[in-house]
């Protein structure tokens, strides 16, 4: 009798030991299931915003399409700069679920870095302290100086310092001049050692490498963004440089890029530093005047060659010693799509040309997503 409890316990045994693996199996694959059916919703989630986020790139690539044949100058007072028109387009595109936004933005309102050197590669008939674009090396000043003066442990002669090494960084000259040890031997002394480009930059984040750049430079925080807003260039440089612009050949086989900035988008800090120090209440007037509307409407017109110079209080600035225009083709494109708690950032560089038939179009020179 005893031996029969003994076999029944070790069964009863047996059985929950079984009904618990069994369990135990069932909710891991439950889980499975469900991290698969999760991670497959995702995938497919990541591919739609992908598709989602590209059409508001040719959203806003059609847009600057039709505004180009309509105007030659290009402004802040357009229909691609206006978020309430840009919305007004998107609502042409349906979707199901989710949603999309994208701004546009003029690379040429920035300042060009490689406008800074005269020419690629360079004419040996140029002396060294001749690759120098002199308009361009007064930008960067403007620019930089009300920067790095704000840093007390900034060396004696900072900004002078920094804008030659730039210039080094991309000039075809390898040979250390002694004035800023900037070239390739200074480079190749650090620990990992690399190169100097020794011409045009690529990236505007590759000027992190050049000496005497610092991220706080490059990339600000926010509350000297903030305050750039307000009325200076005090945050970081990265939102008003680029390493695009308009080429023009220099001889058969050399370019150059021309450095004009588009005084009808450029941001506040590109305007000071356009005018100079001199000048800072100018630079505020024009950004106020480009904006001032009454009843919705801009009230000024900045389509005239030369609007600028009406300004209030800008007549004694000399307009025309400045790289200026009021047309681009090169812009910025950024669009944001949302869907089931993801977003998907994509950013678009794209160049309006003409086509064989005089139509106009945008052709993508470079795109990114996050």
């Amino acid at each position: 009798m005893k031996c029969m409890e003994n076999e029944r316990g070790i069964a009863l045994l047996m059985t929950l030991t079984v009904i618990t693996l069994i369990i135990a199996a069932t909710l891991e694959l439950n889980r499975r299931v469900r991290t698969a059916v999760t991670a497959t919703a995702t995938t497919r989630d990541r591919f739609t915003l992908s598709f989602m986020a590209s059409s508001g790139i040719h959203a806003a690539m059609a847009m600057l399409a039709k505004d180009k044949a309509q105007s030659p100058a290009d402004s802040i007072q357009e229909d691609w700069a206006n978020p309430e028109k840009t919305g007004e387009v998107l609502q042409a595109i349906p979707f199901d679920e989710g949603s999309v936004t994208f701004t546009v933005k003029d690379e040429l309102g920035k300042i060009q870095v490689n406008a800074l050197v005269n020419e690629f590669p360079r004419n040996k008939k140029f002396k060294k302290d001749q690759l120098f674009n002199e308009e361009q090396k007064l930008l960067w000043d403007n620019l930089l100086r009300p920067i790095v003066s704000k840093d007390e442990k900034s060396e004696l002669n900072a900004t002078s310092n920094i804008i030659n090494a730039m210039k080094d960084w991309m000039d075809a000259d390898d040979n250390d001049s002694g004035v800023n040890d900037s070239e390739s031997d200074y480079y190749e002394g650090l620990d990992p050692p690399y190169s100097c480009r020794n011409g045009p930059l690529q990236q505007a984040e590759e000027l992190l490498q050049i000496k005497g750049i610092k991220a706080e430079l490059f990339g600000g925080n926010v509350s000297s963004r903030a305050e750039a807003s307000e009325g200076g260039s005090a945050g970081g440089i990265s939102e008003y440089i680029t390493v695009y612009g308009a080429r023009k050949p220099v001889g058969d086989q050399a370019f150059a890029y021309e450095g004009k900035i588009n005084i009808n988008t450029a941001e506040l800090p590109v305007l000071a530093a356009l005018i100079g120090e001199d000048n800072t209440e100018c630079a505020q007037a024009i950004a106020d005047y480009r904006k001032e509307t009454e009843d919705s409407k801009f009230v000024n017109n900045i389509t005239e060659p030369g609007w600028y110079k009406n300004v209030f209080g800008c007549a004694d600035v000399p307009f025309d010693k400045m790289p200026l225009t009021m047309s681009s083709d090169l812009f910025r494109i950024e669009s944001v799509a949302t869907l089931h708690n993801l977003k998907m950032t994509v950013s678009a560089l794209v160049e309006r040309k003409q086509n064989k038939k005089g139509k106009w179009k945008c052709n993508i020179l470079n795109w990114q997503e996050e």
